[in-house]
């Protein structure tokens, strides 16, 4: 076999070679993609989003509806009127885990429940707020965006339920004109470390008192 027919055939091998590598690798990092199947019945059109599951009340709420009696925290406001904002996204990725209570400047602040003024507190978030513990220990209720306290309103006052201890505000980064009170609740295994409690969500406990 002469020079050239050799270096043909051995171009030819190293041909073959690099073409068999090659189909080894794409056939080893090539992910195989499960086939998603839709019913013909049902045809689903481009761009339809996905149906979500129906948000439920998670185990440790649950547990407080129908335990907690609680009244809506704002004066002249019924517990159908309420949203629940609880899951809504905030800055920075923080989840609402609270609800807001529009309402018009200096309406009353009403005690959710009976219990001990913990902290009275000026937050730059949250504005004038206040953080009450429930009789039984078991919640803090933190009321935020305070436009002001109640007159005399003091730290370790046990005050009753449905008692005036603040006004709608717009203070801290609720935006100048947009009054509301943030309200939320977290269940506590140490009421001197109330700042580590667990939310929970405040709107189920709220409809509850209108059943």
């Amino acid at each position: 076999m002469g020079p050239l027919k050799l270096r043909i055939l051995l171009g030819v091998v190293f041909v073959g070679i690099v073409a068999l590598v090659s189909l080894a690798i794409n056939f080893r990092v090539t992910p195989v993609v499960p086939e998603i199947e839709i019913p013909p019945d049902s045809p689903v059109a481009i761009g339809t989003p996905l149906p979500e599951a129906s948000p439920s009340p998670s185990p440790i709420t649950s547990s407080f509806v129908g335990q907690a009696d609680l009244i809506v925290p704002v004066a002249g406001v019924r517990p159908e009127q309420l949203l629940d904002t609880f899951a809504d996204a905030r800055s920075e990725g923080r989840s609402h885990d609270a609800i807001d209570i529009p309402a018009a400047a200096e309406t009353p602040v009403l005690a959710a429940a009976e219990g001990k003024i913990l902290k009275l507190f000026q937050s730059e978030r949250g504005g004038t707020t206040i953080y009450q513990l429930s009789s039984n220990q078991e919640l803090v209720f933190y009321y935020a965006h305070l436009s002001r306290y109640a007159d005399g309103l003091a730290e370790g006052d046990i005050v009753r339920q449905g008692q005036v201890i603040a006004y709608v505000g717009d203070t801290g980064n609720a935006g100048p004109g947009n009054y509301h009170l943030h309200f939320s609740i977290a269940a506590v295994s140490d009421p001197k470390r109330y700042w580590e409690g667990t939310n929970i969500n405040p709107y189920p406990l709220l409809q509850n008192r209108a059943r």
